[in-house]
């Protein structure tokens, strides 16, 4: 069931203002398998407002943000013939601590919309959601769609769009989100396109308000059955996850 909108205000789930912030994140690359990708996350001090295009600005009066940036290498170790595949970088904030009064989880049950502050370099980046599910390997995907690539930009995405994958697969049967088992949220690029790579992020916050938008991913992802047509939607773009027959997810936006 979809959050019910009404007076609900929007909750803060993870802001990136204060240095320390990239110490409660994960930060993670295929060199922990020997390949040879980078990554690194990294507070940025806010530059002044009125000293830069208010598009280079987090938003007003913000102190910092974060930097997720690195390199993605395609390169095979030499060493390990049983890793096939390498060419990704990702980053998440860490399992929350448990203690009597929490238990270290997110409800985000009244909200629609994930809401991202980010600026892009443009490049296909993925949402990554955990929950406390019965698989704790299974992630909750959704493509990071920005409509100006070296901008900052507030996208939300609905909670109920995110397509349920284990180990970079699309799984069956689909399940929604574990709305009040949230654990963790971050970002992950697996293009395998070599390069350098950088996306900033202010705060993640959950949302029933679209004004707060410059951008509402809207329609669900799909993967279209053989004997299916996959549905139409204004803007369809191929993402880099697939089933297991290998066919490719349709994700839209508006």
């Amino acid at each position: 069931m979809e959050g019910v909108t009404g007076p609900q205000g929007p909750r803060e789930l993870f802001d990136f203002r204060t240095p320390s912030s990239i110490e409660d994140c994960k930060v993670m690359s295929d060199d922990e398998i020997g390949g040879l990708s980078t990554s690194h996350l990294d507070w940025i001090v806010a530059p002044p407002a009125g000293s830069v295009p208010a598009s280079q600005l987090p938003s007003p009066n913000s102190p910092g943000y974060a930097k997720f940036y690195g390199n993605i290498s395609t390169h095979l170790p030499a060493d390990r013939p049983d890793i096939k595949r390498t060419g990704y970088a990702a980053f998440r904030t860490q399992d929350r601590p448990r203690n009597l009064f929490t238990r270290g989880l997110w409800d985000i049950d009244p909200y629609i919309y994930l809401a991202l502050r980010v600026k892009s370099d443009g490049r296909s980046y993925f949402v990554n959601v955990q929950t406390e599910s019965i698989v704790p390997t299974d992630l909750h995907q959704h493509r990071l769609f920005v409509k100006k690539p070296g901008e900052w930009e507030t996208v939300l995405i609905k909670w109920n769009n995110f397509v349920r994958t284990n180990h970079g697969f699309v799984v069956e049967p689909q399940t929604e989100i574990l709305r009040q088992k949230v654990k963790s949220i971050g970002v992950g690029l697996t293009d395998r396109i070599p390069g350098p790579f950088e996306l900033c992020i202010e705060r993640m916050w959950a949302t029933n308000d679209e004004s707060d938008a410059d951008q509402v991913v809207d329609a669900s992802a799909a993967v279209a059955a053989p004997e299916q047509e996959a549905p139409v939607v204004e803007t369809k773009q191929e993402g880099d996850l697939k089933t297991k027959r290998g066919e490719k997810v349709a994700w839209g936006s508006r």
